[in-house]
This record gives structure tokens, C-alpha cells and sequence, in this order.
């Protein structure tokens, strides 16, 4: 009876999660637990594929983590809600960089000490992620030139509220958005379905690359939503399960540690560690050494200023009534 009435709780989990972030449209076969794991069995890493994923990239194709002695596989989710929502049931035992820090904030307050945080990427306007892109016949000088046009972003609750506060900003009144699936943005812009998308690295170089679009602007997030062009947007972030941290420590340090020698590598060789965005997303390989790098903060350096930057960010969420209360950034932050 125990185990139908825990069953059932998760469900419920599941469902009041999925009507905030995927319109109600829970997501079939979530419901599975990990089993109590064996020294050799894999770990489960969910990504989105996109350039912040780079770390678990990194830390398996260069050996961190299988020098650690760890198994670790990564699992690609269409969504940074699906790896969330992977993360709430059970099925994975964290996520990569480059899901969105505001899907996971919905997934704490769901699921209240659901995950820690053990990095996050910051970007800007010199650590390039977050951009405007119109059609390269445009002849908009400014977003604020793109009053009355129509306008996409990524679908999901952080993708569409970053980009009608950007919009707002601008002059905009009551903003509409066009969700669309990021690998629809620049097919869109070129067949003159949309006048302007907020979207992420790397569509603007694709769209430039392939003179099928241009970047109007750059930053738009740190610009706009937190008032300072170079301040850190801490927009995406890796994470462990709770459960998998008080379950097997040990190795969850493990995990950590070979993840946090992945993020050494990148900064110290990120021409070499680019290479391995083109195996775990759409880019191709061509276009690889033109996509922009996003920075990586560790767990052990979101204090002071950058802990600030990260929860202004959340406020912004708990303000616009997308998170139903105030979310503290610094209890989801692992601790060594």
C-alpha cells in the first residue's frame, strides 16, 4: 500500500509539474525508479543538446570520468523540462549544464530538495549565449524596431518569460511570443515566417554561417532582465539528485570532481574541447569552431556576486508569479 500511495504522490508530482512547464501534457513511461545502484553501474546524466552541455561531453570523451571509475552516460532529453522532469521521477541522477535554471527552480518547488547545483554557465555580452536574430533582409537596427512584427523564442516557461520582459524593455506592450522548437528558428527567419526570435547559441552563427539570418543583438538577458550588460546570467546549470548525493556520496564527490576537471580543460583548452559539441548536438562539425563558448562556475564559486546575479535572476521568476513563491538560491547549491 506504501509503495502505491508513494507511486501516486509522484504522479501527482508529475502532473503539477508538466501544467507549468509543458501546458499540462505529462510525459508517458516517467514514472520508473532508479534500483539501489551496484559499484559499476552506470549514472545516468541527462542533457539538452546544446554548446552548455559541454563539460559531460568533455568529461566523458577525454576519460574525467572513467578515470574516476565511474560509469557515466549521458541521456539526451528534447527539453531542459523532460530532463527535469526525468530528474522528479527518478529515471536519471542529474543533469548536465545548459538546463534551464528556470525549469529546475520549478522543479524545487515541486519536488521541494529535488537537486544541488554543482555548476552553472554564466553568459553575457563577451561570454555570448543568449541573442535576438532577425532575417538578413531585415532592416531592424534595434529590438525595439520590431514593435508589431511577430516574434519567436524556445519553448518552455524561461525561453518565453525572458523573452517578453527583453520585449517589454524595448517599448512593447503586452507581448506576444511564438513558442517554436529552437531547430525551427532559423528555417523560420529565412522563410519569412517571423520578423525576430530571442534564441541560443548556436543559432546565431548557423543563421550567419549559413546567410540564412543575423544577430540584431547579443546579451539580451543580462542586458534587460538584470540591468547590467556584463553581468552573469546564470541560465543553465548542472545538478545531482538529492536522493542519488545521500545515497552513495562517495560517488556523487566522484561525479564532481571529474566534472569539475572537465570544466578545468575546457578553460584551459577550449579550442581542443569544442570539438566534442558536434558528437552530442546538431551543430556540424564545420560550423563547431565558430560557436561561441558560454563560462563555467563551479558549485564552490556561486558566492558573493555571483550568488547575488543568480538569485536576482530567480526573483525575476518569483515577481512575474512563474514560481508560486519566493525561491532561495543558496540551499540548492551543493555543499562539499
Amino acid at each position: 500500500m506504501r509503495n502505491k500511495e508513494k507511486i501516486d504522490a509522484q504522479r501527482r508530482q508529475v502532473m503539477k509539474y508538466s501544467a507549468l512547464t509543458l501546458g499540462g501534457v505529462a510525459l508517458s513511461g516517467m514514472l520508473g525508479c532508479l534500483p539501489a545502484m551496484a559499484a559499476d553501474e552506470e549514472i545516468l546524466i541527462g542533457y539538452w543538446p546544446i554548446v552548455g552541455g559541454l563539460p559531460l561531453y568533455v568529461g566523458i570523451e577525454k576519460g574525467f570520468f572513467k578515470q574516476a571509475g565511474l560509469n557515466v552516460r549521458a541521456v539526451k532529453f528534447a527539453s531542459p523540462q523532460q530532463v527535469v522532469e526525468a530528474m522528479i521521477t527518478g529515471r536519471i541522477h542529474g543533469c548536465a549544464n545548459g538546463t534551464a535554471t528556470g525549469a529546475l527552480g520549478l522543479g524545487a518547488i515541486t519536488s521541494p530538495d529535488l537537486f544541488k547545483i554543482i555548476c552553472s554557465n554564466p553568459s553575457n555580452e563577451k561570454m555570448v549565449l543568449d541573442e535576438f536574430l532577425v532575417p538578413t533582409n531585415s532592416t531592424a537596427k534595434s529590438i525595439a524596431d520590431l514593435k508589431g512584427k511577430r516574434i519567436a523564442s524556445g519553448p518552455g516557461v524561461q525561453n518565453v518569460t525572458m523573452a517578453k520582459i527583453i520585449l517589454e524593455k524595448n517599448g512593447f506592450t503586452d507581448p506576444k511570443i511564438i513558442e517554436l522548437p529552437v531547430g525551427q528558428h532559423v528555417p523560420s527567419l529565412a522563410a519569412g515566417q517571423i520578423d525576430g526570435v530571442y534564441t541560443l547559441e548556436p543559432t546565431g552563427t548557423v543563421a550567419r554561417m549559413k546567410g540564412l539570418g543575423k544577430v540584431l543583438e547579443t546579451g539580451v538577458i543580462a542586458k534587460y532582465v538584470l540591468g547590467e550588460a556584463s553581468a552573469p546570467w546564470f541560465g543553465g546549470a548542472a545538478a545531482l539528485t538529492s536522493s542519488f548525493i545521500n545515497a552513495d556520496g562517495t560517488r556523487a564527490r566522484q561525479v564532481i570532481n571529474a566534472y569539475g576537471e572537465a570544466v578545468k580543460f575546457i578553460q584551459q583548452h577550449p579550442e581542443e574541447a569544442r570539438q566534442y559539441v558536434a558528437g552530442y548536438t546538431g551543430i556540424e562539425a564545420a560550423l563547431v569552431k565558430e560557436v561561441p563558448l558560454p563560462g563555467f562556475v563551479m558549485y564552490d564559486q556561486l558566492t558573493g556576486d555571483n550568488l547575488q546575479w543568480f538569485q536576482k535572476f530567480y526573483d525575476v521568476f518569483s515577481e512575474r508569479k512563474i514560481f508560486s513563491k519566493p525561491l532561495q538560491v543558496a540551499p540548492l547549491i551543493y555543499k562539499a
